[in-house]
Parts: structure tokens; sequence; C-alpha cells
């Protein structure tokens, strides 16, 4: 049998190969196409049981798949897997594309809308139904005839685009490397960065030490490196990646001009002024001028802020560095020794105590504390040795499981991600086990949790630790919130079961929740231990850190809402010369200007390759949101004493959680914290509140 078409259980990495990505994906398209001729048929009811639960079942086993296909497409991209996947995405596509305008099926959700047996449903099938009715309108059900064709193949040429953009910029970020001969140029590098380079190098069989554009070997240069030119070489290769500079087969610019123009052909088929309309139908915000004053708002309250952080710095490097001029270069390497003269402590030096098994234990201690589960080792075939597998337990039964995939490495694309892998539902008598009990007939969700950190440096008995970044920690408690979302839930529709049916401008609710703790000493205390001394964090070192929380917040909270501004003007306007409206937005919003010659669109995945086109705001949108419901916990400290609050969790799972996408987001925030959301949280939580 075709590993791939065995979905009774957990994926069979060791035994999925490309080869078997055609013929499994060809089988269940197929498969797919016969039963929904015979769902489209007048003879078959339009009625939940005969309707809507075949085509979900049919559905998931094609969605399980794929999902195995692009989960190896993005974390072992050799050619072989991009062959596999690339193969079979447009047909993949054009299937989900004649499904979204196929007429008998749309009127037969409408049917069952009008029915009598609508009004008997619950309302988590209810919320089904309408959301199927909205997705149909706007894949094109409604369209013309002789308008479908156009519009099926504006979604294949799209996907297509999107697989590109991302694989250029793996190729184009694999492809440069910085070569160090002299030890005078790694000065400021620490310990195990230089470890790491060095190997990196023998590995090429070469002397001194190899930098690339890979985040562990990026950041760091950029924060520590004294070398100037170095900086500046690294840099400027970054900043120019997947562009005109380089190899005109990886230059990202046409593609993203492309995409642009497809996306406003799309809008205007549907009946849209552009696509930020389009996007922000399914989403919680209203429209485009409702985000866009939003994000103009919080700019307006961050702003005073910036400068003066921008200004702070650049005198600094001024009179104690003795740069007249600041260039983007040199910006995280003057703001590092800025934060060590002022609050005499480095982010290497907090990283010392940050290692990888230690936070993985704090992790799950503040997972199990809020939410009474238990995280425990299990074993599953896995996609790289490094990769490692839990499951969560309640009361002893089992609840959900999850891949984590940490390390960062040259076939993996870059960023952090939480993926499902399968989703939690009642089974259908149709897709039961023999074996399985009528009345527990659960399907349990699974996940899949990628970073890109540093890996273990060293070989034998002289193997150091992975070690991690305060950020990186962040990072990690923020995937596993999505994970949460994923994993925690109660609801027994695949639809709208965990992130499943999440208006995207919520999604990011949990995974930002889930940072704030990462600043708490009593949680901290427990995930911490020196690399070398294994002493856990000295509270005055923790107290530097709190001080320095919210060092140059007002810079990077700008610098997100430019790229979200940005992001909303180029569907908002239907303009295609990005870079010229990226000056416009950055003369509007921003305190820091990078060089002309910086190319960031060309590697801004998120909108061009990641789904937050027309909806990179989210993250700020999600950010109030999650910071006011994280007071919560802060306000049941007088009582508790800590903000691992039990009682406070268990709101937070039942009516955040648990739900998914079951009712709206709003409804689930008001739920748990008894009105709408405030602002106020977020501006304390990032020190922006005035003082007298």
């Amino acid at each position: 049998m075709n590993p791939l078409l065995d979905l009774m259980g957990l994926p069979r990495f060791a035994d999925i190969a490309p080869d078997h990505v055609a013929p499994a994906i060809r089988q269940l398209l197929d498969e797919n196409r016969t039963l929904l001729k015979r769902l489209e048929q007048p003879e078959t009811p339009p009625t939940w049981n005969d309707f809507v639960q075949p085509m979900t079942d049919a559905g998931e086993r094609l969605g399980r798949a794929w999902g195995i296909v692009m989960h190896m497409h993005g974390v072992n991209d050799v050619p072989e897997w991009r062959e596999a996947y690339n193969g079979m995405l447009p047909e993949v596509t054009r299937f989900f594309a004649e499904i979204g305008q196929n007429l008998a099926l749309y009127e037969k959700f409408k049917a069952l809308a009008a029915s009598p047996e609508y009004t008997n449903l619950n309302v988590t099938r209810k919320r089904i139904i309408d959301n199927e009715i909205r997705d149909f309108r706007l894949a094109g059900a409604e369209l013309p005839a002789d308008k479908k064709p156009r519009f099926q193949a504006i979604q294949e040429e799209l996907s297509a685009l999107a697989a590109k953009f991302s694989e250029n910029l793996l190729d184009a970020t694999n492809a440069h490397a910085e070569w160090v001969a002299d030890e005078k140029g790694i000065a400021g590098l620490p310990d195990d960065v230089k470890v790491a380079a060095r190997a990196a190098a023998e590995k090429e069989g070469k002397p001194g030490w190899k930098f690339t554009l890979h985040a562990p070997s990026y950041l760091p240069v950029m924060q520590y490196a004294d070398d100037r030119d170095l900086r500046a070489r690294m840099y400027r290769a970054y900043a120019t990646r997947a562009a005109e500079f380089g190899k005109a087969e990886w230059n990202n610019g046409p593609l993203l001009e492309r995409i642009l123009e497809l996306r406003a052909e799309e809008a205007a088929l549907l009946g849209f002024a552009n696509y930020a309309e389009l996007s922000l139908t399914p989403k919680m915000a209203d429209s485009p001028e409702q985000v866009a004053a939003f994000l103009r708002d919080m700019a307006a309250k961050a702003r005073p802020f910036a400068e003066r952080d921008l200004a702070e710095v650049r005198e600094f490097a001024r009179t104690e560095l003795g740069l007249d001029k600041l260039e983007s270069w040199d910006m995280s390497w003057a703001s590092e020794k800025l934060k060590l003269a002022r609050y005499a402590f480095s982010d290497d030096e907090v990283k010392q105590y940050f290692p990888e098994h230690k936070v993985l234990t704090g992790l799950f201690r503040a997972i199990e504390t809020l939410f009474g589960v238990n995280i425990l080792p299990d074993s599953a075939p896995a996609w790289h040795r490094a990769v490692r597998f839990f499951r969560i337990e309640r009361q002893g039964k089992l609840v959900g499981q999850f891949f984590l995939d940490l390390y960062a490495r040259e076939t993996k694309r870059g960023g952090a991600w939480m993926a499902d892998a399968i989703g939690r539902r009642r089974l259908s008598p149709a897709c039961r086990p023999a074996s399985a009990d009528f009345q527990d007939a659960i399907q349990t969700p699974v996940a899949y949790l990628c970073c890109n950190f540093p890996a273990p440096v060293g070989q034998g008995t002289q193997m150091r630790p992975a070690t991690f970044t305060h950020d990186d920690v962040l990072t990690l408690f923020h995937e596993t919130g999505h994970g949460l979302h994923h994993l925690l839930t109660e609801v027994e529709e695949l639809a709208v079961s965990g992130i499943d049916g999440v208006e995207w401008d919520a999604v990011e609710l949990p995974s930002q929740f889930m940072e704030n703790f990462c600043w708490e000493w009593d949680v901290l205390k427990d995930m911490t231990a020196h690399v070398d001394t294994g002493q856990p964090l000295p509270r005055a070192l923790y107290d530097k850190m709190i001080a320095a929380k919210n060092f140059q917040s007002g810079l990077f909270t700008l610098r997100q809402i430019e790229f979200a501004l940005f992001d909303l003007r180029l569907h908002a306007e239907n303009r295609r010369d990005f870079m010229v409206l990226l000056a416009e937005v950055r003369r509007e919003v921003a305190v820091l200007f990078p060089p002309d010659w910086n190319r960031f669109p060309q590697s801004f995945s998120h909108i061009f390759a990641g789904g937050y086109a027309a909806g990179y705001y989210s993250y700020k949108w999600a950010e109030v949101l999650s910071a006011d419901a994280y007071a919560a916990f802060e306000e049941a400290v007088p009582n508790v004493g800590t903000v691992l609050d039990a009682t406070t969790g268990e709101r937070f799972w039942r009516e955040i959680l648990s739900v998914g996408g079951s009712r709206p987001a709003l409804e689930s925030f008001k739920a748990f914290r008894g009105r709408e959301p405030s602002p106020e949280a977020l501006l304390r939580h990032n020190g922006m509140v005035a003082t007298a």
C-alpha cells in the first residue's frame, strides 16, 4: 500500500518517498471527483449525513495526504521533494478551484441552509454551513460560466507563484556565505557562534569560519560582530536576497508583480474593488479603512517612543562608538552595545541560561499548570533524526500529539510555524476503524511545531547543548500557542476544530498570549540553568531583563506597522510599484530608513507565500486581544500569587482554545473577559504609556 494513502494513524515518514506523491494524490483526487459527481445529483438529498459528511470525509483524506507533501516541501526541500510537490501542485489547486466554483454543490449548501433540518442543527454545524456558503461565493461559484475558467487559471498560477517565491528565497539564502580567515574578523562574536561557524567551514574542508544568511548565523553577526565591513557585507547580501542583484532565475520581483496583478484580477472578478476587500471578508475587521485607521492610530501612539529610541542609539553611537552616521548594518550592533551599557547585560549572557532541555521543561510545566494536562515523550517516525514527538494527556486520556523540529537546516524554509497534521473530529461510521468504539470514535489532533534555532555544536563528549536567546524562547512559546489552539480543542467537527474556521486576524491570539509568560519570574526561574555551571538565572539578571523589556519597543512597533500598512495599501490600492509604495509608507510612519537598494518586499514571504496578504495587520490586531486576555492572569496574581493560575487557565481553555472556530472570535473573547477588547494592556506591556 502506498504509505501516503495509509491515513488511519500517524504519517509514515519512514516509508514515504517523493515517488509516492503523484500516484497517491491522483488516486485521492479521482476518489473525490467521483464522490462529488454523486453528491451533485438531484437524488442526493441536501442533508448533513447524506451530503456534508461524505464530502468532509473524502476531503480530509486528500487534505491529510497533501498536507504531508506540503510539510516535506517545507522541512526537506531537496530537489526530489521539490519536484514531487511542484509536479502535483497545479492539479491539487485546480481541484479545489473546481469545488469552489461548483454551482451544484453551492446550491446544495444553500438548500440545506433553507431547510427545516438547518433549524435543528447545533450552532457548530450551522456555522460550518454558513462558512461554506460564504467561501463558495469567494471561490467564484456565482461567476458566469464563461468567467470560471479564468478564475480557476488564476488560482493555479497564484499557487505556483507562491511556491516559486519561497523556493527562490531559500535558494538565494543558501547561495551566499561569508568566509573569515583572520580571528580579528570574528571579534565580538559569542563563543557558540564561533564554534558553529568553524564547524560549518570544517564541514566543507576549509579553514577559518563560515557565516551564512540563515538566522542562527546571520543574526549574531549583525548583533555582535565588531567587524563593520563583515556586518555591511552580510546586511547587503541579506537585504538583497531574491532580487535583481543576484541570479535572474531567483529574482522575486517579477513574481511579486504578477502575484499582485492576479490578486487584483481575482478580486475584480468577484465584484470587489480591490484584493484587500476580498481578504477581509472572512476576517474580524470590517474594511480596509478600519484597518488603516487602526494602524495609523497605533503608529501615532508609538511614534514619540520610536523617535526617542532612535535619538538615543544615534547619540550613543556618535559619542561612545565613534560612528557619526549610523548605517542599517550598525543598528543591531550599536543597540546591543547601548543595552549593555544601560542595563549591564547582553543577550548572549542571557542565552547561556537557556539550554534547550530546561526551556522545554519550563514550557511544558507552564502548559501543564495552566491547562491541567500532562506532556509526555512519545515515539513516531519523523522526517529527520533531530525531530522529537510528544503526547498531551488530560486525566490519563490522550488529547493530542505533536512533532517538534527545532533546528535550522539548509533544506528547511526559514522562520517558525505550526501546521496541523491531523485535526480533531468525531469520526463518521464510514471512517472508523473496525476496532473503534462507536461512543468514543474521536480522532485526536496532531501538530507540527517547526523553528529555526541553532543546533547543538561539537562532537561526542564535547557536544555543547543548544542554547536559545530569549527571543528564541518567545518564538517557541508563540508557536506552541498556535499548537495549543489546535491540540486542546474540544470541537468535534473538522471544519471549525482547533484553528480551522478561526478568523485570520484572531488566529494569533493564543500564540501572542503565550509569549507573555516568558517575562514572568515564576515561569523563567524553573526553565533556566547555565549551560556550563548549571546555575539558574540570577534574580538580578532577570531584573535587568525586565528593565530592558521595552528597550526600543517604539522602533519595533513602528516597523511592524510599516510592514502592515505597506501590505494593506499594496492590496487596497491595486499598486504594482511596490518599492515606490514602500517609500511612501515609510515617509508616513517610519523613523528609521534602510538604504535604497534594500529589497525587503522580495523576501516578504508572509504576504506573498504565506497566506497573510492584506492580513499582516493581524499580528497587531491580535496583539491587542492577546495582551488584554493575558491581563486576566495578571489580575489573578494578588489572589493566587502567580500568573500560572489554573482557574483562569481553565477559563481561557474553555472560552478560547476549546471552542476553536465554532463561534466568532469576538464572542469567544467576550466570553472570557466579559467585555469588548481594550488596547490599554498592550500599550502598558510595550511601555508606551505617557508618564507625568
